[in-house]
């Protein structure tokens, strides 16, 4: 069995694989958590990436008999990036790509993971990174006018906005969740100019609440991250 690791700004998420088959995934709030975990269960291989801890150390918590291997921009891949500062690019959009290459090989994908920001990433079907989009997550967009202004209160997300808000909570609503929809959909609409038979995946925290309100077909895939940190895991032991 191999074991992926991703780290995140708030916690760690764990996948256990046998080849591609994802056997068990584990969310963990703390280190101490995941230390815990770690020390009771032995892997062939690891990988483990990080948007915020040293990805390094937490390899070292592991007991695995194989490769151990820290994912960024300069290891080699299953795709090419053509991007113009590598060094800069998120392990995360990383690994979400590798995903869709996993789901969907051989064709056009867009990426759109809805988490604290809103990630766009565009893969080829001849397996090239282009690049994508980053906006403002659903939180950040409420507390960024809560952060900013004197006045305006700091607002939940709901199931159904409405369109016309009647009180300036639902208003603050209609406008966050609303005009994210408008952005996805009108962006989905721009690819699919360029490449028809694109494939559209969404992933990430707030993903749920869009499955139902894009106009598009849409795949989602929760644990595409997971997947992807596996396929290249898998890249690395197969080669």
């Amino acid at each position: 069995m191999n074991l992926v690791i991703d780290s995140g700004n708030t916690r760690f998420k764990i996948g256990v694989f046998e080849e591609a088959s994802l056997l068990q995934k584990h969310t963990f709030t703390a280190s101490e958590m995941l230390k815990d975990f770690l020390s009771k269960n032995s892997f062939n291989h690891v990988l483990a990436c990080s948007v915020k801890h040293d990805a390094s150390e937490i390899i070292k918590w592991t007991r695995s008999t194989g490769k151990q291997i820290v994912l960024n921009a300069a290891l080699p891949l299953p795709i090419t990036l053509n991007y113009a500062t590598p060094n800069t690019l998120g392990v995360d959009r990383i690994a979400a790509v590798c995903g869709a290459l996993e789901l969907f090989p051989g064709h056009d994908c867009l990426v759109i993971d809805i988490g604290t920001c809103i990630n766009y990433e565009f893969l080829g079907r001849d397996k090239i990174y282009m690049g994508g989009a980053i906006s403002p997550g659903i939180s950040m967009r409420f507390e960024a006018m809560h952060t900013f202004t004197a006045k305006l209160p700091l607002v939940k997300p709901v199931n159904e906005p409405v369109l016309i808000g009647n009180s300036t909570e639902s208003c603050i609503q209609s406008g966050v969740l609303n005009g994210v929809v408008e952005e996805i959909n009108g962006i989905i609409n721009r690819y699919l100019k360029l490449f028809p038979a694109m494939k559209v995946i969404l992933c990430g925290g707030d993903s749920a609440f869009f499955e139902n309100n894009l106009k598009h077909p849409i795949f989602v895939a929760p644990e595409l991250v997971l997947s992807g940190l596996n396929r290249i895991l898998r890249y690395h032991v197969e080669f």
